[in-house]
């Protein structure tokens, strides 16, 4: 007689068991091989050539919203200030990229620092030279024998503008603040269409009350922030400058298709540093930074040193016995996107 059959259930049950092990392992040694063929990120570091504001906001956008990640690098941003000169750190390795202006980065290279410049990102200079309309000052001509504030790290274009128009006024070393020309001390100033411009016009003064000088317009675009970094780098690590480059114009875009959420970020860097400024004036220069890096409608492709912009500056510098000597155009810019 036989015996009662047996149900199975406990083989199945084992063998359940042994199937999701086996799964298990499968899946465990996928994800380690994943990990293992990712490629490593390469870790670079970042310094503004100023205090955090919205003049960076694409670095911070890329930074932080996985840009340059998916280029290939972990990118820190530095906090820049006043007491250290971006090009400076460049020099003594303590940043692998910074911005600058071109004028100062030429000047940088004239004394020594092989640096190259791989993305131009402001095409049209935003330094300009404020008068009160009621000073009676309409052209250049009428600042011959007046007093002109002038910055003097930025006092290239000024120069070249009293030379091109033969006047001669009585130049002052223009420091942090407007306070000298608000308060009569001086018959014009210079400014920043993304700063000072709109400090300016927190203070009540309407633009029918100024007479603004935009030096492009008079012959004298000088190029300002550009990505820089060491000859030596680019030599070593190509691959790294491209992904900087790329990262950092995708992170432009961005930031400039959601205005309100990289102010957020830049906000967020501006109160770390503890700085009294305001959103909203925040949202003026991000609005005058697009401006500035697309002057033209936005055909130039973004990150271009044009060679005639390039040859301005140089020619300008000489006359100003700024420049002993220059690079070539060709060597000195390098498109950093290819």
């Amino acid at each position: 007689m036989q015996g009662p059959r047996s149900t199975g259930s406990g083989g199945r049950g084992a063998g359940r068991f042994v199937l999701r092990a086996l799964v298990l392992l499968v899946l465990v040694s996928w994800g380690a091989a994943a990990r293992a063929e990712a490629p490593r990120l390469r870790t670079v570091s970042y310094l503004p050539h100023w205090v955090p504001q919205a003049q960076f906001a694409g670095f911070y956008v890329a930074a932080e919203k996985g840009m340059y990640r998916r280029h290939g690098l972990e990118v820190t941003v530095l906090r820049g200030v006043p007491e250290v000169k971006s090009t400076q750190a460049l020099a003594e390795g303590k940043a692998d990229f910074v911005t600058t202006f071109l004028s100062t980065a030429l000047e940088r290279w004239d004394q020594g620092v092989d640096l190259v410049n791989v993305a131009q990102l402001v095409q049209r200079s935003a330094l300009l030279l404020v008068a009160k309309a009621s000073s009676g000052i309409r052209t250049p001509a009428d600042l011959n024998g007046r007093k002109v504030c002038v910055w003097p790290e930025f006092r290239l274009q000024p120069l070249a503008l009293f030379r091109k128009f033969g006047v001669t006024p009585r130049v002052i070393d223009q420091r942090d603040t407007l306070n000298l020309f608000l308060r009569g001390g001086a018959d014009a100033a210079s400014a920043m269409l993304y700063n000072e411009m709109h400090l300016l016009r927190n203070t009540g003064l309407d633009e029918d009350e100024l007479v603004v000088f935009r030096y492009d317009a008079y012959g004298l675009n000088f190029p300002e922030d550009g990505i820089y970094c060491l000859r030596s780098t680019l030599e070593r690590d190509p691959a790294a400058v491209r992904a900087f480059v790329r990262g950092s114009l995708d992170g432009w875009r961005w930031a400039f298709e959601h205005e309100e959420e990289a102010l957020d970020l830049v906000m967020r860097h501006v109160e770390a540093a503890g700085l009294p400024t305001s959103r909203v004036h925040h949202r003026w220069m991000l609005a005058r930074m697009r401006e500035l890096m697309a002057p033209d409608g936005g055909r130039r492709p973004l990150g271009a040193l044009e060679k005639a912009d390039f040859e301005a500056v140089v020619k300008e510098m000489r006359a100003a016995g700024l420049l002993r000597k220059a690079p070539d155009y060709g060597t000195f810019h390098v498109d950093g996107t290819r």
